[in-house]
């Protein structure tokens, strides 16, 4: 069965506004995961731990069950522990490890844990690959050894990595590391910058590998979770994020975005534009597009190599 074949497949069928979000496969885990997925960084680092709690609750009631956090989202570990507390069994929980080294990277995990209060997460990610040393993280003693050792105890189910810049590493981590599932910052601009839809995407999804598309908005403004509706790509002068989700959503091998929120209000958006999803029709004007506001953002993310 071909990755377009599998995609289309394991969709639900889109239905009136009740209707659950529609579902994919993450790759060869045989997950199903929601096709929107819940950054916490907002909620970590720019709300109250009240109104982000109330914000996770609300995501979790709406079918936006694939949690993503990581230990330096503010406070958003602990946060989520109250919802955890209550919900664990709904929810696909993950979260990262900016390591390089093994010991770090189990000792991060361990803290992990403990501030969300659970025992296993369900994917862990070796945290922003373009920042990492390549080396040090394939080696006996790194971090991905080290997640392995941790699948293998039960502390996660899965692991993977993410990446923001450096295509490159992350060719090198599919080629030479075992993992479920990889979370690439993927949008029409970026896309001619980092190239990962060209570079990384096509030898993720032959390696039947899961994929989580993040930064589908260009992330937020020089990385700095302070306000609502200040991706870098609306302050470049792109408003149309329906269509900026579409393109993300449609990119062959994508299980979620995982986008992260504010308020109510921008939940809602999003949830919507993902239960009505199609592919974008014009891939190449919104490319053209992405062309001319890639100028502006540069290599925002950190060095193209």
């Amino acid at each position: 069965m071909t990755t377009a074949t599998r995609q289309a497949v394991s969709d639900r069928v889109m239905g009136p506004e009740n209707e659950p979000l529609p579902t994919r496969l993450l790759g060869n885990t045989g997950e199903l995961v929601p096709i929107l997925g819940l950054g916490t960084a907002p909620g970590g680092m720019g709300l109250s731990d009240e109104d982000a709690i109330t914000l996770y609750h609300r995501a979790i009631d709406e079918g936006v069950t694939y949690l993503d956090t990581a230990p330096g989202y503010g406070r958003a570990h602990k946060q989520l522990s109250s919802v955890l507390s209550e919900r664990r069994k709904e929810v696909f929980l993950v979260t990262k490890v900016p390591a390089d080294d093994g010991d770090k990277a189990l000792e991060m995990l361990h803290e992990g844990l403990r501030d969300l209060g659970v025992e296993q997460v369900d994917l862990t990610f070796v945290h922003s690959m373009g920042n990492r040393d390549l080396e040090v993280v394939l080696a006996k003693d790194g971090s991905m050894a080290a997640l392995q050792k941790a699948k293998a105890s039960g502390l996660t189910r899965y692991v993977g990595f993410t990446a923001h810049n450096a295509a490159w590493k992350s060719v090198r981590m599919l080629n030479e590391a075992d993992v479920d599932a990889v979370m690439l910052a993927m949008n029409f601009a970026d896309r001619h910058t980092y190239g990962f839809e060209d570079k990384v995407l096509p030898l993720a999804t032959k390696k039947n590998v899961g994929v989580l598309a993040m930064k589908v908005y260009g992330g937020a403004l020089d990385m700095k979770y302070e306000k609502p509706e200040r991706s870098a790509l609306s302050v470049h002068g792109y408003e149309d994020h329906r269509t900026a989700l579409n393109y993300a959503l449609g990119l062959p091998g994508v299980a979620s975005a995982v986008v992260g929120v504010f308020n109510d209000s921008e939940l809602m958006n999003n949830i919507a534009w993902a239960k009505k999803h199609t592919p974008v029709e014009d891939a190449s004007g919104l490319l053209e597009q992405g062309r001319e506001v890639a100028k502006k953002l540069g290599d925002h993310f950190g060095p193209v190599d």
